[in-house]
């Protein structure tokens, strides 16, 4: 599993007279429109970030495999390797936030991002700033998950045999590293954090992305699906990630936090 990436520069950008900092990540877009894909590089750079480009899914891989990306925008329809396969190649090895951004609308297709390990799946056409919103979401929520200024800030969460490393944002289980996807991750240590607190699916989903996202129940519960099939012995009578008919889930447990 990669680890994070310390931020780099600070970045200030102008908008309706307010100076907006933004932290220099480096974000890789890989879309075979050429119009659109400079679209989105323009917005990414009014906001501070270094881009690159692939216009095709074996590129975009190399570059990944080769580049420090802080996060990925990935087309589902693109020549060489698709999306969805370049969503499950990557995930074999970087946990960085994943947007899928795509024609393909159908639930079926959104479910399959999701399960690949895409943190969010977004429909073509797309508004611009919806999408600056959704990065600069993403990338805070990863990169500061661990995050605190406290002198005495917790480096580690345990509940049973899983353990959360807050500084490398890994997860273990008996010491074996279980890979996760960021949005996997958000969810699991909110739950540590607050063991036996009930969230509804909508108060999760704003909790790891923000207030001005759309409730989605589908796609809440597939990432809680994926969670508990990484995390429980057996997905099916889970010992953690309890489901509370009709509100909502809580984890099960006393967490303990250790510096």
């Amino acid at each position: 599993m990669e680890t994070k990436h310390p931020p780099g520069r600070i970045h200030a950008r102008q908008k309706e007279g307010k100076t907006v900092m933004a932290e220099e990540h480096t974000i890789l877009v890989a879309e075979d429109d050429r119009d659109i894909a400079q679209l989105i590089r323009m917005y990414l750079t009014r906001y501070g970030y270094r881009v690159l480009l692939a216009d095709n899914g074996i590129g975009a891989l190399e570059l990944l495999r080769s580049e420090s990306v802080s996060l990925a925008i990935l087309d589902v329809m693109m020549p060489g390797m698709d999306g969805f396969e370049l969503t499950r190649q990557l995930r074999a090895f970087s946990n960085i936030p994943l947007i899928i951004l795509s024609a393909r609308t159908k639930e079926e297709d959104r479910i399959c991002g999701l399960d690949l390990g895409a943190d969010v799946y977004m429909s073509k056409p797309f508004r611009p700033d919806e999408l600056m919103a959704q990065v600069q979401a993403s990338l805070r929520r990863y990169y500061r998950l661990g995050g605190s200024t406290e002198p005495e800030a917790q480096k580690y969460l345990r509940i049973g045999d899983l353990c959360v490393d807050l500084e490398q944002l890994t997860l273990t289980r008996d010491g074996e590293l279980i890979p996760l996807t960021s949005t996997e991750l958000k969810i699991l240590v909110l739950l540590m954090k607050t063991p036996g607190r009930v969230y509804t699916k909508a108060q999760l989903y704003r909790a790891i992305n923000g207030d001005w996202l759309r409730t989605d129940d589908n796609t809440m519960m597939v990432h809680i699906s994926n969670l508990r099939e990484k995390i429980e012995r057996d997905p099916k009578k889970p010992v953690y990630i309890k489901t509370i008919r009709g509100i909502g889930y809580k984890l099960d447990g006393k967490t303990e936090t250790t510096p």
